[in-house]
């Protein structure tokens, strides 16, 4: 199965009504009781999530009844769906609102998210941020771009690379265990400035639209990453697990480093992870 252009804007037009319809509603109007802890504090599940995650699995089983659907919070139920990507002819993978820790904090940075897998590998991605009305798309081989709330598009491109001390960009440490933990931690202060986001689509945004140089971390879950590292290589920028390989459709550890070429990577790789 290929996709069009038009097909992936038909995919951000139902991530725009669910986040019309659901989340944003929602945001900042959220009571304690529509709040839950998944594995900690710090990994959260809304009564938003739920309902968003509903509305747009019903709607791509309506337009695409032969697929797998792969939904965070279904996931979190029953990991082992995850496995149905590597040989699916059709696969779509959701987070429903991505940064759902900024969400239930009121901070407006968290995004919907939706990759396309075609018989194990990811060919388009959309991400949608429901406070700004704006999405970022990419398409395999076609570019990707970055759609206002007025539907005008402008292309997305990766930062120019520069030398490691003029750099922007994080190496999450979170789920690193030690030394490289600490190892990383200090590493940072060898860049211009860093961040952190507790948000791929976010982070994903700013280094496929070149504010920032790179991004990566430990923990590798489909719904965090598909849609964000093909949204990033068809801005042009280079994407691999820790030891180079790459980072496909199922795989769920191994890192991730997310640079604008591999020279990029190879210094990132070398002078922030370090082992």
């Amino acid at each position: 199965m290929t996709f069009s252009d038009n097909d992936i804007d038909a995919l951000d037009g139902i991530l725009r009504r669910a986040a019309e319809e659901q989340i944003a509603p929602r945001f900042r109007r959220l009571e304690d009781n529509q709040v839950q802890e998944k594995k900690s504090a710090l990994d959260l599940v809304t009564e938003a999530d739920v309902a968003a995650e509903h509305v747009i699995e019903a709607a791509l089983r309506e337009a695409y009844p032969e697929a797998i659907v792969v939904g965070e919070e279904a996931a979190a139920k029953d990991p082992s769906i995850i496995g149905a990507l590597h040989g699916a002819d059709l696969a779509f993978v959701i987070d429903p609102i991505d940064g759902t820790f900024n969400f239930a904090s009121d901070m407006p940075l968290f995004g919907v998210m939706l990759a396309v897998v075609v018989k194990g590998e990811c060919v388009a991605g959309v991400i949608h941020y429901p406070v700004s009305g704006e999405s970022l798309i990419g398409l395999r081989g076609a570019g990707s771009r970055l759609v206002d709330e007025h539907m005008v598009s402008r292309p997305a491109r990766v930062a120019e690379p520069v030398p490691l001390s003029e750099m922007i960009g994080n190496i999450s440490w979170s789920y690193m265990d030690e030394p490289r933990r600490s190892r990383v931690a200090g590493n940072m202060a060898k860049v211009a400035m860093t961040f952190h986001l507790r948000c791929s689509a976010w982070e994903y945004r700013v280094v496929a639209t070149g504010k920032a140089h790179f991004i990566g971390g430990q923990q590798l879950l489909p719904w965090d990453h598909l849609a964000g590292v093909l949204i990033h290589q068809e801005a042009g920028g280079y994407s691999a697990r820790l030891d180079g390989s790459l980072y496909l459709p199922g795989m769920t550890d191994g890192g991730l480093i997310t640079a604008p070429d591999l020279d990029t990577w190879l210094l990132i790789r070398s002078e922030i992870i370090g082992d």
